[in-house]
């Protein structure tokens, strides 16, 4: 039975809700960050916010909360040439992926998050990709992730679980499972703390919360909020 877990824990929308889902199922809990030069790197500094609100407005999960970890990955930036890395406009590639994808980026997340759990023994690794509203990012998809399960388990003798809460539903109905695990309260710290804008933009606050307003991100967390609080009425 597993009972421990390490959160691929960026900040945003899609990982604050899988921290609270994880938080809900495991006894011990951890989190892991990665600074690769992601242009909104606003991002890091969100996440601090958002763990200290968790452990604020949750006492029954702050003791299951435990360390968080902040991981170098420059050299993703090195060798990403898109927007989320360079000063570019956001556009759609010829090869019909957007330039907001990064090559490589979840591979690497989630080995190092395995190389990390396998030192701190945690068993579980929960990240927030999903395979409805993923832009058609191929590093988000469930057989990549269970094609990196297997490896990760063959090439460091483990079983570690990789865990996709989001896997198969869109932006609103992740609205609606962060508001199942903790209410109105939960809602309101991904609402105020959390950051999901590629833009990096901190000023412009909207009903669904930070950020731009028209790059894809902001879009997709609008669309998906407006649908939440109207499914809701």
């Amino acid at each position: 039975m597993h009972t421990s877990a390490l959160v691929l824990f960026s900040g945003g929308q899609d990982s604050t809700t899988c921290l609270a889902h994880a938080l809900a199922h495991y006894d011990r809990v951890e989190t892991v960050g990665f600074d690769y030069g992601q242009r909104h790197s606003i991002e890091l500094q969100a996440r601090v916010h958002v763990l200290q609100a968790i452990r604020d407005e949750f006492p029954h999960w702050a003791p299951k909360l435990g360390e968080d970890h902040m991981l170098d990955l420059g050299v993703l930036g090195q060798v990403s040439e898109t927007s989320l890395t360079r000063d570019t406009a956001f556009a759609m590639q010829a090869n019909g992926l957007p330039n907001t994808f990064v090559p490589g980026r979840n591979l690497l997340f989630i080995t190092l998050a395995a190389a990390l759990a396998y030192r701190r023994g945690l068993q579980v690794l929960v990240t927030g990709v999903c395979e409805t509203d993923f832009s058609g990012y191929p590093d988000c998809r469930d057989d990549t992730m269970k094609a990196l399960q297997v490896a990760l388990n063959l090439g460091m003798e483990q079983r570690f679980r990789i865990s996709t809460p989001l896997m198969w539903i869109d932006k609103a109905q992740t609205w609606a499972l962060a508001h199942e695990l903790g209410g109105d309260k939960l809602v309101e710290v991904i609402l105020e703390h959390s950051h999901t804008c590629y833009a990096g933009d901190r000023e412009h606050r909207h009903a669904w919360g930070y950020g731009c307003g028209t790059c894809p991100a902001c879009e997709l967390r609008a669309k998906g909020y407006q649908q939440f609080v109207a499914a809701k009425a």
